[in-house]
């Protein structure tokens, strides 16, 4: 058994990305400490870059998510009869959020 103390800021954040990676916040906890404990030659840089790279995902994950509300709006409407004239907006912020998240996964994939 092992207790971890984290101001509700931290709490918040890991609890989110536990629940991005479809798993427990002390599951999240016990496997990224046992991937830091067996690479222990990774710099403090290369954490803080991948931190970095992470958060932008889940940036990238809200903004896809709001987008993707948006979509649904305008095919309603479209369905509906109506050409919203929102539409190209929703297109160009769709194709700024595939790019974010292609260009975030690049650099992580592209990290080791």
């Amino acid at each position: 058994m092992c207790s971890v103390r984290l101001n509700d800021d931290e709490k918040k954040l890991l609890t989110a990305a536990a629940t991005a990676a479809r798993t427990s916040l002390p599951a999240l906890l016990a496997r990224s400490g046992l991937a830091a404990a067996r690479d222990l030659d990774t710099t403090a840089a290369a954490i803080a870059g991948r931190r970095e790279l992470v958060t932008e995902l889940f940036a990238a994950r809200r903004h896809l998510g709001h987008v993707g509300n948006n979509l649904n709006q305008i095919a309603r409407a479209i369905n509906a009869g109506a050409l919203p004239p929102e539409l190209d907006a929703v297109i160009a912020a769709t194709e700024r959020a595939v790019q974010r998240v292609q260009h975030a996964t690049d650099q992580l994939l592209n990290q080791d």
